[in-house]
């Protein structure tokens, strides 16, 4: 598979679940089934036909070895006689072309209606097939692309090998437009709202929302998400058949090729010219002939974020002529907003950051790509190991990796974390090193197996190391992706040996008409890089780095810092010491003493998402010392209201885990689902308090705190969940954790947590419990009734209880309880000195009931809260009375009726 972003086109294993769906279109060129009928094992001259030839004027001197088919890196090139022999392996039937209706599966997750069926082709079948075939072409150059130098890596095709991503669709425009925030706050804040899932081949279909089919879609996701490879896959499945066959011709441009049309002065540009450059195959009267019906036409526009130019979308001076030649960004704006080819479907990838230049009133539909959910994690894995007991086996250490597991949601960390366990678990037991833990560890193996086979490739292979990380770190710093032969590779001197297969190992090249790219692959290489440049050469200095990282508030080196600090490891100097030497480890020692420093100050400021990032760093040096004196002396850590991610809970409970103990952990009103519960868990074990207000957990969540509180070396002793959807069935599991041996929790605050007298059965029994530790309850606002109060009053006289405080303020109490709790305070074992009973129905007689069991010589109480329970005023003055009588015999009891 290619993996995510334009800069990622690696391929990866991946599988789809296609709908089978079957052109219904007839005729067939006579060039493309000419191409089509060729044997694989002959050597047949393709010549065009007299038919042919009279009907498509511009193709009259076409020879085999000159037929405009074949498409590399964005631009269609010729396909030559050796490609046409291997057309007829292309997996498209052309002359079955009548057959079974089209099969849909009903989506449970999103409610759309089906496509409309393929309209009749207005362009002539032969003009349609040949496009097809081209389009098959390209994608089979895209397949047949595989990194040098990787033993193990094989090609894989999107038909068989395809995983398919979660996509959601979001409806963000109305905050978009109305508060003026960006899409990419907005989903930070989670103000998202009716996310569903909807698959890549219902993206133009129409919802139960909407009476019209969308013509304007964005998909957006951060990089190495998989943006790309899905609009390579829907161009695959145009061409096979098998999805948007309404559309007669789908046309894809990438925004890093259109940057490239500067070079040559081409800033202005006419749509019909836009599509001759990049489909040569087609003459000027075709491409006319097919802008006519704009509604049988799909355009595929990846990579936004790249582009130089900026989009307007609300300027008034549009263009609606497609022979018109205007400013680039013109005419790609015209076309969004439908001023150009109004009826036309255009698709738009793009990372959210640069989703301010749409006009999002505009957009039909907004989708997010949010990678892979763990079922198409093992998916992924069997399929690129092909073994499916060696992809099986490292899954399992990849899961119990809770960083690296979390990362694997983004197929191009995917992919390199697959290729390194790979050659990792085909390396010969005897012969290998520890298994990687870090995303650096990762990356310096995937770095390692490049070196190692080619080690011998160039004479002087520290040279030019330095050399491309020099040129990564320049790329970093002038924030570029894409390096031009022309200008940064003659820069930095590597246009001798950038055609090695050392090098090819490391950076992708890419080809668009006349001009030569290159990007690092896969993602963060060239941020690893870059950091990795500052270890290599002893001549450049440390310090004017760190100061930059200081200044720098937009996260632009954020990467390049996590790599800095995971290199900094001593383990990282034994791998590749023979490249780095000994001498480099005085800048290593700098650059953890800078991450102290900058540590410390984050982790004590307001900003969360950036102490989360500070955390991440952390991470890639699990050096305890360091992560203990970065959080401090007090040991505590607030993250109240921050908005987590699965990476980092993972990331806070390694952080945890490294440090050994943290007394307390905040992370009140943050939305934590139980998979984020389940990767906070390692770390919960180190910390005594941990709160958990309002975040949103459930039942399934309990379960998780409960393996928690029974853990043999847990440390927690005050916990609270306040405010949340716990229910009794919530409880009970908890209950089953704090009456395990291992427990040793002292306080629990379960405040407004909507549970009932059905859960009273099991706190008693944890009270009753020889283990229970448990001196402070607090169940306020929750519906426990006079029934669940007396099951809590068996526990309450029990031997082994040690409760002090219990709190059941607005529990929907009267005084059928207060017979019960009176028992409970007059019992020889009751220890219990607060009760708070506030906010409820009680009055006089429950009251009178609570009197007799205080003024037994066994009762401990200190202090008793009855506010607002409909005491009459005669039975307060009992009450001050009592609270005198008791004074008198040596107690002090303070009891609140207001």
């Amino acid at each position: 598979m290619y993996v995510a972003d334009n800069n990622i086109m690696e391929k990866q294993t991946i599988n789809v679940e296609e709908e089978e769906e079957v052109c219904e279109w007839e005729c067939v060129h006579p060039k493309v089934e000419s191409l089509v009928s060729v044997n694989i094992k002959e050597e047949a001259e393709v010549k065009p036909s007299t038919t042919e030839t009279n009907r498509y004027k511009n193709m009259e001197s076409v020879k085999k070895d000159d037929l405009y088919l074949g498409c590399q890196d964005g631009a269609v090139t010729r396909l030559t006689s050796s490609q046409s022999r291997h057309v007829s392996r292309v997996n498209i039937k052309f002359e079955s072309l009548e057959s079974d209706t089209k099969k849909t599966e009903e989506i449970s997750s999103v409610e759309t209606l089906e496509d409309q069926p393929p309209p009749t082709n207005p362009f002539g079948n032969c003009l349609h097939e040949l496009h097809r075939l081209a389009v098959t072409e390209f994608i089979r150059n895209l397949e047949d692309q595989s990194l040098s130098g990787d033993p193990h890596n094989g090609s894989v095709d999107f038909e068989t090998r395809y995983t398919e991503l979660m996509i959601i669709e979001q409806d963000i425009k109305v905050e978009f437009v109305m508060n003026g925030k960006t899409c990419e706050r907005l989903e930070k804040k989670g103000e998202t709202k009716n996310c569903k899932r909807i698959e890549t081949e219902h993206l133009f279909s129409r919802s139960q929302r909407s009476e019209t089919l969308p013509r304007i879609v964005v998909v957006t996701g951060e990089s190495g998400i998989g943006k790309t490879t899905m609009i390579q896959k829907i161009m695959f499945d145009w061409a096979n058949g098998n999805q948007y066959q309404r559309f007669a011709f789908v046309f894809l441009f990438t925004f890093r090729d259109l940057n490239l049309l500067g070079y040559k002065n081409e800033q202005h540009m006419s749509l019909t010219k836009l599509i001759l450059r990049h489909y040569k195959y087609l003459s000027d009267s075709e491409v006319k002939e097919i802008l006519q019906k704009p509604e049988s036409l799909l355009f595929l526009l990846d990579g936004l974020d790249e582009f130089k130019h900026k989009l307007d979308l609300t300027q008034s001076l549009m263009c609606s002529d497609p022979d018109s030649c205007v400013p680039l960004n013109l005419l790609l704006s015209s076309l969004i907003s439908q001023t150009l080819l109004n009826g036309c479907s255009v698709l738009i990838t793009s990372r959210s950051m640069a989703l301010e230049a749409l006009d999002m009133q505009r957009v039909d539909r907004y989708v997010k790509v949010v990678g892979f959910v763990p079922e198409q994690k093992i998916i992924y894995f069997k399929k690129f190991f092909g073994d499916t007991d060696l992809g099986a086996k490292a899954f399992q250490y990849v899961e119990e990796n809770a960083i690296l597991y979390t990362m694997c949601f983004n197929p191009s960390y995917c992919w390199i974390i697959c290729r390194v366990l790979k050659n990792y678990f085909m390396t010969p037991e005897e012969e290998r090193g520890p298994a990687p833990r870090t995303l650096t560890e990762v990356y310096v193996m995937f770095f390692h197996i490049i070196l190692t086979n080619h080690r011998q490739e160039t004479e002087d292979q520290r040279k030019v190391l330095i050399q491309l990380a020099k040129m990564a770190y320049y790329a970093v710093n002038s924030k570029i992706r894409v390096l031009n032969e022309t200008q940064e590779i003659s820069t930095f001197g590597l246009q001798s040996v950038i055609t090695s297969s050392f090098l090819s190992g490391l950076l992708r090249r890419q080809s668009y008409q006349e001009h030569i790219t290159y990007t690092f692959y896969p993602l963060a290489l060239q941020e690893f890089m870059a950091a990795f440049y500052f270890y290599l050469d002893p001549s450049e200095g440390i310090e004017e780095l760190l100061v930059k990282l200081d200044l720098c508030k937009d996260g632009q080196f954020k990467i390049l810092i996590q790599f800095l600090l995971g290199l900094a490891r001593q383990s990282v100097f034994k791998t590749l010491g023979w490249i780095l030497g000994e001498s480099e480890r005085k800048k290593a020692i700098r650059i953890l003493k800078w991450m102290k420093h900058k540590a410390k100050q984050v982790l004590k400021g307001r900003d969360k998402s950036e102490a989360l990032l500070v955390c991440q760093w952390l991470c890639e040096t699990p050096n305890k010392k360091l992560i203990r004196d970065s959080i401090g002396k007090d040991l505590e850590m607030d993250f109240y209201g921050s908005a987590l991610s699965l990476l980092d809970c993972a990331v806070l409970s390694s952080v945890i885990s490294c440090c050994g103990e943290l007394k307390e952990l905040d992370l009140s009103k943050t939305h934590l689902t139980p998979e984020f519960i389940r990767r906070l868990a390692p770390g919960l074990n180190y910390c005594t308090n941990v709160i958990l207000d309002g975040c949103n957990l459930t039942s399934e969540c309990c379960s998780v705190v409960s393996s928690v509180l029974s853990a043999p070396h847990s440390k927690l002793t005050s916990l609270r969940m306040n405010g949340n959807n716990l229910e009794d069935s919530g409880v009970d599991v908890l209950c089953e954790g704090m009456r395990n041996e291992n427990c040793k929790l002292e306080k629990l605050m379960l405040i407004s947590s909507n549970f009932t007298s059905r859960c009273c059965s099991a706190l008693s029994l944890t009270l009753s419990s020889p283990h229970s530790r448990l001196t402070d309850l607090d169940l306020n606002y929750n519906k426990l009734d006079d029934s669940g109060v007396c099951l809590l009053c068996e526990g309450l006289k029990s031997a082994n209880c040690k409760l002090k405080t219990l709190c059941m303020v607005s529990c929907a109490l009267a005084s059928g309880c207060c017979s019960a709790l009176s028992s409970a305070l007059s019992t020889p074992h009751s220890q219990l000195t607060e009760l708070w009973l506030d906010f409820n129905d009680l009055e006089d007689l429950g009251v009178n009931l609570l009197c007799e069991g205080m003024r037994s010589e066994n009762c401990k109480l200190e202090t008793l809260r009855l506010a607002r329970n409909g005491i009459s005023e005669k039975e307060k003055w009992s009450l001050f009375f009592l609270e005198n009588e008791l004074y008198k015999s040596g107690r002090l009891v303070y009891i609140n009726t207001v």
